[in-house]
């Protein structure tokens, strides 16, 4: 089968195509023959080596959604022939790729958007639980215009709470077209938001890791309810960096999301699509922080 992978860490350039065997599913996994594969800040963090370390050659990608071609033993719920999204085990820059946290496509949702949800909702999930978010309260994210910040906003907007998000101006656009209330980043942040929040914001996500930690803490007057995925210097503030073990979301919550998505409940913007073959110009565009949405690579 065809695959992304890179031999050596490093930019955007050492991703190349290679013909590797067809993997077969272990205990609890299904093969997926995939459709769509969604690209993220951690494919290219893996793959420049400032990630968890893996073992190279490896296959590029976390996400995907595609057809089960196979089932390995023990797995119920899940039979061949049948339309799934998930998080892969196996990297999903592929043809091929295996999971043991898949979950039923619902009917109607379109491939690229499939592709888009595991990551986004699995880490929204994650964020918000460690917030402890309530009813009534107030949220500020850092970067709410991408994949996870927006996905964030609209599922905290959705529990009751009210949401101010950071963004370029294209961002804001579609951030206030969401009912979730937009403003700039940069210079002058502290006083935006007291304008905009006057009574204070009770919780801060940063999705966005450009440097917004500083005014965050001015803004909660401490440390306490900020949550980052993005800016590695969070440690030297005090503040939490969350990577996924610390709250486990179960695929059932995420198979939830991927039902209000196709419901029309959800947003889930998709920027551009590549082919397989591009993706190191996918990644490219991921590494910028410019990614405008999310990129999706077509792979069948």
């Amino acid at each position: 089968m065809k695959a992304v992978q890179y031999d050596v860490h490093g930019g955007p350039d050492v991703l190349h195509l290679a013909e590797v065997e067809v993997p077969e599913p272990g205990a609890g996994q299904v093969r997926i023959r995939v459709r769509t594969a969604g690209v993220n800040p951690i494919d290219g963090k893996l793959r420049s080596g400032n990630a968890w370390p893996v073992p190279l050659p490896a296959t590029a990608g976390v996400e995907a959604a595609g057809v089960v071609d196979a089932l390995g033993p023990g797995v119920d719920g899940l039979a061949v022939g049948q339309e799934v999204l998930g998080p892969t085990a196996t990297g999903s820059y592929a043809e091929y790729a295996l999971s043991d946290r898949m979950v039923a496509k619902p009917s109607g949702l379109p491939w690229d958007v499939a592709a888009a949800i595991p990551v986004a909702a699995e880490t929204a999930l994650r964020v918000l639980r460690l917030l402890d978010l309530s009813a009534g309260e107030t949220l500020l994210i850092h970067g709410a215009s991408g994949a996870v910040g927006l996905m964030a906003a609209q599922l905290a907007r959705a529990a009751g709470a009210t949401v101010l998000g950071t963004a370029g101006a294209a961002g804001r656009d579609r951030l206030t077209g969401l009912g979730i209330t937009a403003t700039s980043y940069g210079d002058g942040l502290v006083d935006r938001v007291r304008q905009l929040a006057p009574n204070g914001v009770d919780a801060v996500f940063d999705a966005a890791g450009k440097g917004a930690l500083p005014d965050s803490i001015t803004l909660r007057g401490g440390t306490d309810r900020i949550v980052t995925i993005a800016d590695p210097n969070a440690a030297e503030y005090g503040v939490l960096f969350t990577g996924g073990p610390e709250v486990m979301i179960e695929a059932t919550e995420v198979a939830r999301v991927a039902e209000r998505v196709a419901a029309g409940d959800l947003t889930v913007p998709v920027a551009r699509r590549y082919p397989l073959a591009e993706a190191a110009a996918a990644q490219q565009r991921s590494d910028s922080g410019h990614a405008g949405g999310k990129l999706i690579l077509t792979v069948d």
